[in-house]
């Protein structure tokens, strides 16, 4: 259809729900609003958040998308058919300039594990239609299709990867962070908006709807409920807490990470517990999927302490330092105490930066930025779902724009026992089309048992006894709508941690 037919068809279904039509004027009716599309997130047994902003220009400089300082009424429909015939809730969200014309509506009582179709209306406009998916009820433990990926880079490629996460039509999307980059214009196949790297309020809001605008990420959104953390280029890269990579663009960071905070809350179906307070958000959440598993979605750059030896990839003895933080002490305490509680089959983190020992060389050599950064807060983690009989973690990570699968081992140093598994999925575009023929794994590493330099995303089905998991890459980015291939199939079995080939 084209966007007037299908508005058209949209509204009459609308009417025939029952829903009250508005009269908007000539002027409102002219503005589209839902120019960044709809998103929904965080499930649980009874409901979800939907999302929307307004934002009928999306691209403004002043960051408040074509919008006035007017509050705006947006109806809300939920229903159990597509087409919306039978509607299981329905409302009204109140939009205010104070929050960009974000719209975060948090359902309840709604039934367990199964699908609902959701859709906006606001200034004579109605949205395009999404997917959701409610939590299985615990107590029980029907299986998940759950996709995961991180690292969008804009001007590195197109959202095909996106696409194809759609077309798989899961249950649940993860984010791990990197969703939009906040350095300015350079020369890749498409360029950023605005053109400097950004900083206040207003650039994050519109960087933020620059990336929101592309229709294949908007597919990604309609297509499943998501949960979503960030790592370090939704503010600026490789900071740590309050301190900065660098000195440029000048300014104080406190309040750029605000503008950065707000802005990411703003443009993400997240609750209103994970609303701004300043320049803090606390991010670090669990969500529980059934009784088959218990995401535990963490933050490691708020908390962190800097890193090491000036960052970079170097022997550094300073990152083995009892003292040293990349969780906070806070968070590390909540993770092991959800981890104790064992509400899942599956303990699934949902994390940013590389996880298991990775040595760069003979001498020592690691990321600074990463796990190997902190080994002692890595130590204090393993060995805590250890000790407490957890066998079936499983640590999902991005960050790194590449594929790798490890095995967890209680002693790196002697490979001694594996206690869990990382599978570390590639990124949607960032490093652009990427080289298949690289090989990253060494003898230096046993545990780490793949690796691929190709773009995409992973994808996973997990039961009560097994997780299968398939990375799936797409050969060019560069190019618009490459196909997605399966490179490289595991499965993980309840209770026996480790990678093993189907």
């Amino acid at each position: 259809m084209t966007r007037l037919q299908r508005r058209t068809f949209l509204i009459g279904g609308l009417a025939s729900a029952g829903a009250t039509i508005l009269t908007a004027s000539s002027a409102s009716a002219a503005l589209y609003p839902f120019t960044l599309g709809v998103a929904s997130g965080e499930p649980n047994a009874d409901g979800f958040v939907l999302w929307t902003r307004l934002a009928p220009s999306p691209l403004n400089a002043d960051g408040l998308g074509g919008m006035s300082s007017a509050n705006v009424a947006v109806e809300w429909q939920v229903s159990t058919d597509q087409y919306f015939t039978t509607l299981a809730a329905s409302g009204t969200f109140t939009a205010t300039q104070a929050w960009g014309h974000s719209v975060h509506v948090e359902l309840t009582g709604l039934l367990p594990g199964r699908e609902y179709w959701y859709r906006f209306r606001a200034m004579g406009h109605i949205s395009p239609v999404g997917r959701a998916r409610t939590a299985p009820a615990v107590g029980t433990s029907p299986s998940m299709k759950m996709l995961f990926a991180s690292c969008s880079h804009y001007e590195a490629g197109y959202f095909t990867a996106y696409r194809r996460m759609a077309e798989e039509n899961p249950d649940l999307i993860l984010h791990l962070g990197d969703y939009i980059y906040e350095g300015g214009a350079g020369s890749g196949v498409r360029t950023h908006q605005p053109s400097t790297e950004i900083s206040t309020l207003a650039t994050y809001r519109v960087r933020h709807a620059l990336y929101k605008r592309d229709p294949d990420l908007q597919a990604a959104h309609a297509a499943a409920p998501w949960l979503v953390v960030w790592d370090d280029h939704e503010v600026e890269n490789n900071y740590a807490n309050l301190i900065r990579n660098d000195t440029s663009p000048a300014g104080d960071f406190t309040a750029r990470r605000a503008a950065a905070y707000k802005a990411y809350y703003e443009h993400m179906p997240l609750r209103a517990a994970q609303a701004p307070s300043g320049a803090n958000l606390q991010l670090y959440r669990r969500v529980r999927w059934g009784s088959l598993a218990t995401f535990h979605m963490l933050d490691t750059r708020q908390y962190r302490d800097d890193q090491a030896c000036g960052d970079g990839t170097k022997l550094c003895p300073a990152a083995d330092d009892p003292a040293r933080t990349l969780t906070g002490a806070t968070q590390e305490s909540w993770l092991l105490n959800g981890l104790g509680q064992k509400l899942g089959t599956w303990d699934l983190l949902g994390q940013q930066v590389f996880f298991a020992q990775k040595l760069a060389a003979a001498d020592g050599s690691k990321s600074m930025d990463s796990w190997d950064g902190y080994t002692a807060n890595r130590g204090r983690i393993q060995n805590g779902w250890d000790a407490q009989g957890n066998t079936s973690t499983v640590v999902l990570t991005g960050d790194v724009h590449r594929s790798w699968a490890s095995n967890l081992m209680q002693n790196y140093g002697t490979q001694n026992r594996i206690i869990g598994t990382e599978l570390v999925t590639t990124s949607i575009t960032s490093g652009g089309d990427g080289n298949a023929t690289d090989n990253g794994l060494s003898s230096l590493n046993p545990h780490v048992k793949f690796y691929k330099n190709l773009r995409g995303y992973v994808r996973t089905v997990t039961t009560p006894t097994q997780m299968t998991v398939d990375f799936r890459a797409l050969d060019r980015v560069t190019v618009r709508d490459y196909p997605v291939k399966t490179i490289q199939s595991y499965v993980i079995q309840a209770g026996n941690p480790g990678l093993q080939t189907p």
